[in-house]
């Protein structure tokens, strides 16, 4: 089971304008084969499937305990996905028909390399696809029973995953997105160098020597860097106020960035805020006047509350 705290890991800044290429190239490490929803599922069903999980130990606690941060990130992306088809709107500002019978939507899309169902099928919100629009799917997901072939995959999959981060850095200069990228360049490193711990462990080869891959630090990166400086980059954080006590056992010793590892007895504690989502009415959400929307919803609220 998963115990949900509602909130971001880290605090994102509110992007500048509405940048619909921008987030259309960051869908791809939302639902790409190597993006957020690939990483959870891949842990998710490598720790459901596993075998003698009791004999495995610290192996399965590790994929277990990882798979549940994966879900945080997965949120952290959507997040910064909704920033940029959203820019700095924080208020309902339309009013009249005229929004409903003009054309709102292709104001925004002057570009060729966005999206459209961002538009049409999700209200300018995030969508479980990857960066061409093509549906995530299960075949990205790696289970196959054996736990070194497993855990050599994820340390595939997150070396993978972090050589498209960097590239979609290289195509947006939106804050909030960078600030997203640059808290999992950290976050994906510490995942990265727990399985080559984990292999090294079982099977005596160092997989540290080959990192990082693509052969560049994170902190060059200013939005990873003050991370690394916080000393995110050594710290696995135990998702469970019980479980998953022995990961220690795998994450010790010197960490291939600095320093040494740590586990934390608890989830990240710099959370952020949701990114605030105006209502828009020409976008029929939640719905054509969404102040009325609102206005019912804290009569509920209210009401509750007594």
């Amino acid at each position: 089971m998963f115990l949900r705290i509602d909130k971001l890991p880290v605090e994102l800044p509110q992007s500048t304008k509405v940048d619909p290429e921008s987030a259309a190239a960051v869908q791809e490490l939302m639902g790409g084969r190597f993006g957020e929803m690939s990483t959870f599922n891949n842990y998710l069903f490598q720790s459901m499937n596993m075998r003698g999980k009791k004999q495995m130990g610290a192996y399965y606690q590790l994929v277990a305990n990882i798979c549940a941060e994966e879900l945080g990130h997965i949120q952290l992306v959507g997040a910064a996905i909704n920033s940029l088809l959203n820019g700095p709107e924080t208020g309902v500002v339309e009013e009249g028909e005229a929004f409903a019978t003009g054309t709102p939507i292709a104001d925004l899309v002057s570009g060729m390399n966005y999206n459209p169902h961002h538009f049409i099928a999700a209200g300018r919100n995030s969508l479980p696809v990857d960066a061409t629009g093509a549906p995530w799917n299960g075949s990205y997901v790696f289970s196959s029973g054996n736990l070194i072939q497993d855990l050599l995959h994820n340390f595939f999959l997150e070396n993978s995953a972090r050589t498209n981060k960097l590239r979609v850095y290289q195509m947006t200069r939106d804050p909030a997105a960078r600030e997203m990228l640059g808290y999992l360049f950290v976050r994906g490193g510490v995942h990265r160098d727990a399985y080559a711990k984990a292999i090294q462990k079982l099977t005596g080869t160092d997989l540290t020597k080959m990192l990082p891959i693509p052969k560049i630090g994170n902190e060059i990166f200013p939005e990873a860097k003050k991370y690394m400086d916080m000393g995110s980059h050594t710290k696995l954080y135990r998702f469970s106020p019980d479980d998953y006590r022995d990961i220690g056992q795998i994450w010790e010793g010197p960490v291939p960035d600095g320093g040494v590892a740590e586990v934390v007895d608890a989830p990240p504690q710099t959370a952020g805020d949701h990114v605030e989502l105006a209502g828009i009415g020409s976008a029929f959400a939640p719905d054509y006047h969404p102040a009325e929307v609102f206005e019912m919803a804290q009569k509920l609220y209210k009401a509750a509350k007594r």
